[in-house]
């Protein structure tokens, strides 16, 4: 048994948990913030069976794509050094970072 670890931006997570769920997988979301442009992230933990990982990880893969979008600096144009600094720079936000960790022992109470 395996425990996957995602950590997805929060407007992926609804729509990996519903796919978790049509595939019959189910998962804990916990709620938690950090990375990159100070977006809300959610975790999902996810216990499999070792034959269904790769379904997991390929789920995960099609539901948290990465995608662009415009990110304007945050310094008044009038105090950046260079004016280009204050141009709309685009940066890839999305996907998802994934663990995979070997489970010793599993217990539902």
């Amino acid at each position: 048994m395996k425990l996957v670890i995602a950590v997805v931006q929060d407007t992926d997570a609804a729509n990996l948990i519903d796919a978790l769920g049509k595939a019959g997988l189910t998962s804990t979301k916990l709620a938690s913030t950090g990375g990159f442009l100070r977006e809300g992230n959610t975790t999902l933990l996810i216990g499999v069976d070792d034959e269904r990982l790769d379904e997991v990880k390929n789920i995960i893969r099609d539901t948290c794509r990465t995608r662009t979008r415009l990110l304007t600096p945050g310094m008044p144009m009038a105090e950046t050094p260079d004016a280009l600094l204050g141009q709309p720079v685009e940066v890839q936000v999305g996907g998802a970072v994934v663990f995979v960790v070997d489970v010793a022992e599993f217990h539902k109470y």
